[in-house]
């Protein structure tokens, strides 16, 4: 799955919120000062051209919608990070929030617990 820059999933979380949106509708999302319709109509196609939003054509303008969740994204963002940073190895993600205190001893145990209890209800 391809990265998103921080304004790519700034405007994503708009398509995650709504089902579609012609551009003009998310430009009146954003606060004031509004950003430009051009630039949310060239970051538009830009998702598309990544995957992640498709369009409806209503006469002359397009309607975007998101193929890819939120859920989906994050997991697969996740997945990049551990890939990149911790050489593709959980167990290390884990022991890096445990050293910097992230994460304490016990709440792996509970974790550990949630997991077995998930896995022996499958």
């Amino acid at each position: 799955m391809k990265e998103l820059t921080a304004k790519e999933e700034e405007v994503m979380r708009f398509f995650w919120d709504e089902e579609a949106l012609f551009v003009k509708q998310l430009v009146e999302k954003y606060p004031d000062p509004k950003p430009h319709f051009n630039t949310l109509s060239t970051y538009a196609r830009l998702l598309e051209e990544k995957g992640f939003l498709s369009h409806e054509t209503f006469g002359s303008t397009y309607r975007y919608f998101a193929v890819i969740g939120e859920e989906e994204y994050r997991n697969g963002t996740l997945k990049n990070v551990v890939k990149k940073y911790f050489d593709n190895s959980y167990l290390s993600v884990v022991s890096s929030f445990i050293r910097e205190r992230d994460i304490s001893v016990e709440e792996v145990r509970r974790l550990l617990d949630e997991v077995e209890k998930s896995n022996s209800e499958k």
